[in-house]
């Protein structure tokens, strides 16, 4: 349990030049002749100052407008005559901690990529911040500013202000402020630009259709080698994030909200994978993630439920700190109930804990997912890979993501041997408790609840537990066999081949017909279809086939009413 990880990651090229920079390298061919390339800069809007407040997304806006090799929006234009998608939200992203610039390029030509990746490296030292390009920039991000002022947008500015109250990321949201966007000048931009960007904080990753990864190591070399580091840049500090005892609550009241909604958030430090203990530790909280939500899934199956549906998961919210997250969606007037129903659930777990045959279900699906994830290994997309290692490189774990796939691989060794018992998943319970950083908040179009109302819930819900009279969870029994009585086998009467669309048809003995085609696009699923949606897929693929070969397609009327 305490060997470490490998610090290295599997499956890609990965180093770092001589100035500081790291780069990860794959070569995935999904899809063909196309690339997924990204810039993470480990800057974000927390480390600005007050009058700052803004700047990190305004320079994520300004590498698109100049840089000094490009300029009069150059970038743009490269990337929309090849056929790239651009956008203000498509190709960068500001948060707290990090900004990140990523592209999704065709490769088919070596100079496409070449020149993607020299764009990449203008953004890391040669944005040009002068004042006509900040004036051209500011409607753009006040655009984005206003838009951010809708009802989900004041939503989850309240909410982050409440979950990190007392910390810098509370007063530092990404978007800024307004009179800083409009007022701030070149000079300050420019100030906040040199001051942080530099080569140590940054990484590139390149992952898609190459011929040779070694060939995209050597590009990256050639563009970001001649930038020249600083000799002393400041280290990037970290914010703390107080504890609380007590749990904070919120009724936010929004007339625009799509319904009314509860969440409760437990924070705790978000934990580095470093050990084999520590993966083993990350097991044991998929699974009981896995098994509370099995139990919120059967509970909105109930008669009159306290909720429409319930869920729980684990994110990550800022570089230290990470959250165990429970939301719901009820009725109008059904907030307090709803979150007696949560923290009654959990309270459950604490003292009764899960039963052994929970804990199987749940294996036994995350298994299944990870089987899944093995056999579509060669079938991930080159974005979801990238994103991969964004994730891991802005939270700055010692381990990759690839690593972590290719230990989940070997996880039936761990799940079986190290034998991760109901009893270990049912203790993750004790870290959800309302006195560890709780935060509670209700989301209602009108004001039905007020924060006395979850106060006295919270209490009621501790004094049950306290007192130990919330009953155990009711298990339904579920039999080993669904069907007792075999049916006697029939058998095949004709067969058709359509080898046009390489699809068969089988007549059986009952008179019931089966189509199947066999596919390479995912190892492991077969996918299910009437009889109506086969011969809609039939007639598309054949109506393809003849418009390739240049064949007028009239449909039979019988046909096209099957099809819609």
């Amino acid at each position: 349990m305490n060997q470490l990880l490998p610090h290295q990651p599997v499956g890609v090229g990965y180093g770092t030049l001589d100035n500081g920079i790291r780069y990860y390298v794959r070569c995935n061919s999904k899809p063909r002749k196309r690339a997924a390339l990204a810039l993470a800069v480990r800057v974000g809007s927390v480390l600005e100052e007050e009058d700052e407040r803004g700047v990190a997304h305004i320079v994520e806006h300004l590498a698109f407008s100049a840089t000094k090799r490009y300029t009069n929006y150059d970038i743009v234009k490269f990337l929309e005559s090849i056929g790239a998608e651009f956008g203000a939200c498509q190709n960068a992203v500001t948060s707290a901690d990090d900004t990140v610039y990523e592209l999704f390029v065709p490769v088919d030509k070596p100079e496409l990529l070449s020149k993607a990746i020299s764009v990449l490296a203008e953004f890391s030292s040669e944005i040009r911040v002068s004042k006509d390009d900040l004036d051209k920039e500011r409607g753009a991000v006040m655009e984005e500013y206003r838009g951010s002022r809708n009802a989900t947008g004041r939503l989850q500015d309240a909410h982050w202000v409440l979950m990190i109250e007392g910390s810098k990321y509370a007063e530092r949201l990404p978007i800024g402020l307004e009179r800083v966007i409009r007022t701030v000048s070149p000079d300050t931009v420019k100030s906040f630009y040199k001051k942080w960007y530099h080569l140590c904080n940054m990484a590139v990753i390149a992952v898609g259709d190459f011929s040779d990864a070694q060939d995209v190591v050597e590009l990256i070399k050639i563009q970001f080698s001649e930038k020249i580091p600083a000799p002393d840049p400041p280290l990037i500090p970290t914010f703390h994030v107080p504890s609380h005892d007590m749990p904070r609550f919120s009724c936010f009241v929004e007339s625009e909200a799509d319904g009314s909604a509860v969440m409760i958030s437990y924070k705790m430090a978000a934990e580095e994978l470093i050990t084999v203990k520590d993966y083993r530790n990350l097991l044991a909280e998929s699974m009981f993630l896995y098994a509370l939500n099995q139990r919120f899934f059967k509970i909105s199956r109930r008669k009159d439920p306290p909720y429409f549906s319930c869920s729980a998961s684990a994110d990550v919210l800022v570089r230290p700190l990470k959250a165990n997250i429970m939301t719901a969606g009820c009725k109008g007037k059904g907030t307090i109930q709803a979150l007696e129903s949560m923290l009654t659930e959990v309270a459950r777990v604490r003292i009764h804990g899960f039963s052994d045959r929970e804990i199987s279900i749940v294996r036994a699906l995350l298994m299944s997912e990870i089987e899944s994830a093995y056999l579509e290994r060669d079938q991930v997309q080159s974005t979801s890979l990238r994103d991969g290692y964004l994730q891991d490189k802005l939270i700055f774990f010692t381990i990759n993501l690839s690593l972590v796939l290719s230990m989940k691989l070997n996880s039936k060794r761990l799940f079986y041997h190290v034998n991760i018992s109901a009893l270990e998943v049912s203790k993750y319970s004790e870290k959800l408790r309302t006195s560890c950083s709780c935060v509670i908040k209700t989301i209602e179009p009108q004001a039905f609840a007020v924060v006395d109302d979850l106060k006295n819930v919270v209490d009621i819900v501790n004094l049950l537990e306290e007192e130990g009279r919330i009953s155990t969870w009711d298990d339904e029994h579920v039999p080993e066999e669904i069907v007792t009585t075999k049916s006697h086998m029939g058998h095949v009467v004709n067969k058709l081949e359509y080898s046009n669309i390489g699809a068969n048809e089988l007549t059986l003995s009952n008179g019931m017909r089966v189509c199947y085609k066999c596919t390479d696009f995912l190892d492991d699923q077969v996918w299910c279809y009437k009889y109506e949606a086969f011969v809609q897929i039939w007639v598309v693929n054949s109506a393809l086939l003849c418009w390739d070969r240049g064949i007028t397609v009239v449909a039979d009327p019988s046909t096209q009413r099957k099809c819609v």
